[in-house]
This record gives structure tokens, C-alpha cells and sequence, in this order.
């Protein structure tokens, strides 16, 4: 591995991985060197927009280049934890879009092999990098809030997503509501002791049919006293609503929706504006950016990253839980599905 640039293989070129594909070829630190993906087609796109001559179907082809430092995994999640235990063993570096599994056995797994190859993982928890939300996570770390008492996450997506997608996502709590159990414990610096669901389907009967719900309000305890909750829902007509407050005695701190333009109208009916930008790739681009940029520089510095395996783990097990407060209508500790 050079000491200035990081040398990264593509693995799987669906949405997400093209956008950081792009991301990291704007980099200076880093280089894509290959893509590797069964849709050869797709592979051939990803990697002419990007400047890439290193197209694969077999991932395990640029798991053995010495060309390779480190891997980005973008591929479907049943795939998550073989790749990350092959890069692992290869000796390359894992960047790996959540979640890692939905099977905690299967997560430890691919932790225990990271664990003992030393190399570094870094879980796409893009939120975390979001200028807003670290500017909350420091409002509370330094005590401008005083004590945490009450965190309210409001986390609603424009339209639902197909049947087909819904079949295969694992459930809202472990698909969507993931998001907001990464943030709910990056943002309080605490472990959350209890979960507790009210869940409907409101939004689209075909969910319920698959077994699924599209609304949800989580409420949270976490170990440092404080009280949280989630609100989640699959359709905001209006867009994509991405809200949090933190309250505690001294104060509060809160982000709003971002918009396409700060503009107001203002006329004799009424005072009004644009509507909040209605896709995730809009609200979050800079972030997506900025988790990349710090993926490399914890390689190339040779430091932790900032989203762990325990990070990873961690907000599987709350879903995991929330699924089983809303199955048997109680509380639930995270212990309980922590088996």
C-alpha cells in the first residue's frame, strides 16, 4: 500500500455504488482500481464513467490483486459477511454499506475475521457525516444541552418503496429505522437499554401483506436516564423529512429539512417556499462524501474508523428488538435478542 494514495475495489455498482464511485474518484487520497459485478453490463458503465479499465464478475479476482488495498462493498446484504470475511483474510481494508447481516451470528462472524486479519471496517452509517447532525452530536458532547433528557428523530421518506424491495429489506426496523438507531446512539453518546413499537400500516396495504408495517413511533430508553423516540414514516408527500432535536437542561439543540433554495414568497394569500428535497442521494450527498474521505484517511493514517463493528452491530440488535416489541406488543431490552 502506497503511503498517499489508497488503491479501492468497487464491488457492486447499484446506486450506491456509483455514488462512491464518484466520490472517490474526485479524491486525492484514493483510486478506484476495479469494479467487480455479476451485471457485467452495469459493471462496464460504472467503470467507464469513473475512468476504470478493471472490470470483473468474481470479486475474489480483486481480493487477490496486490493492486488492491482496501474493498468497498456495495453489494446485495445476504452478501455482506462472506465478502468482508474474504477481504478480511485477503488482507485488504472493508468498506461496507449497511447493514452487515440481519443475522447477529453471521455478523460476529465477519467481525471475529476482521478482528484477527487487523484490518480496518467501516460501516455506511452516512448520516453520522452529516455536517448537521455532528454539529448536535457536539452540542451534546460538550455540555451546550447540559444534560440529556429527550431525543426526537424524525425520519419519513417521500414514497414507499416496491413490493420487491420490501420482500427483501428485512422489515422497516431493520431496513429504514436502522438509520435512526445509528443516530439515536451517536447523538446521545449513550447505549440504549429499551425499545418499545407502536406500528400500522398506514401508507400502502400491499406492506402489511408482506408481513411488514410502513408507521412507526419507537420509544427509547437509554442507560444515561435520557428518553428517546422515532418517528418514521414511508410517505411524506411533501419529501424527504430528516428532523432531530436534542433537549436537556440547559437547552436544546434541533436540524431541520434542508431545501433546494433558502427563497421565501411572500403575497397577499400566503407565505410559502420550496419543498424540502425529496431524495435521500439529495439530503445526504456531501455526507456520503465525507464518510468515504474519512474511510481512507483511517487507512492511510492507520487509525480506527469512526463507524465501527460494534457501530454495525449495534443498531441490527435494536431492530431486532423493535421487531419483537411490535410482534408481542411490550417492551424490549436489547439483551433479550442478543443471543
Amino acid at each position: 500500500m502506497t503511503e498517499t494514495r489508497l488503491n479501492l475495489a468497487l464491488i457492486g455498482t447499484g446506486r450506491i455504488g456509483r455514488v462512491h464511485a464518484g466520490n472517490i474518484a474526485k479524491m486525492s487520497g484514493a483510486r478506484l482500481v476495479g469494479i467487480a459485478d455479476v451485471n457485467q453490463s452495469s459493471a462496464r458503465e460504472c467503470a467507464a464513467a469513473n475512468g476504470v479499465t478493471r472490470v470483473t464478475s468474481e470479486y475474489r479476482e480483486l481480493l487477490n490483486s496486490e493492486g488492491v488495498d482496501a474493498v468497498v462493498v456495495c453489494s446485495s446484504t445476504d452478501t455482506h459477511t462472506s465478502i468482508i470475511e474474504d477481504a478480511a483474510r485477503a488482507g485488504k481494508h472493508v468498506f461496507c454499506e449497511k447493514p452487515i447481516d440481519f443475522d447477529l451470528r453471521r455478523i460476529d462472524g465477519a467481525l471475529a475475521a476482521v478482528d484477527a486479519a487487523g484490518v480496518r471496517l467501516q460501516i455506511g452509517f452516512n448520516r453520522r457525516f452529516d455536517a448537521n447532525h455532528q454539529r448536535v452530536r457536539r452540542a451534546v458532547a460538550d455540555g451546550e444541552v447540559g444534560e440529556p433528557h429527550l431525543l426526537h428523530i424524525i425520519s419519513r421518506d417521500p414514497s414507499p418503496p416496491p413490493a420487491e424491495y420490501i420482500k427483501v429489506s428485512g422489515g422497516m426496523f431493520l431496513d429504514m429505522t436502522i438509520h435512526d438507531f445509528d443516530m439515536a446512539r451517536f447523538l446521545m453518546g449513550s447505549e440504549v437499554s429499551e425499545v418499545y413499537v407502536s406500528a400500522e400500516v398506514r401508507v400502502d396495504p400491499e406492506i402489511g401483506k408482506l408481513g411488514d408495517v410502513d408507521t412507526a413511533v419507537t420509544l427509547l430508553k437509554f442507560e444515561n436516564g435520557a428518553i428517546g423516540t422515532i418517528d418514521n414514516s414511508r410517505q411524506a408527500v411533501y419529501g424527504y423529512d430528516q428532523r432531530v432535536e436534542v433537549f436537556g437542561s440547559r437547552g436544546s439543540v434541533r436540524t431541520e429539512n434542508q431545501f433546494p433554495s433558502a427563497t421565501t414568497i411572500s403575497d397577499d394569500h400566503s407565505v410559502r417556499r420550496d419543498l424540502p428535497l425529496n431524495f435521500f442521494m439529495d439530503r445526504y450527498r456531501e455526507s456520503f462524501a465525507a464518510e468515504m474521505a474519512s474511510f481512507v484517511d483511517a487507512v492511510l493514517e492507520g487509525r480506527q474508523t469512526l463507524v465501527t463493528g460494534r457501530d454495525a452491530r449495534a443498531p441490527v440488535v435494536l431492530g431486532l428488538a423493535a421487531q419483537r416489541s411490535h410482534d408481542e406488543h411490550r417492551p424490549v431490552r436489547p439483551e433479550e435478542v442478543d443471543i
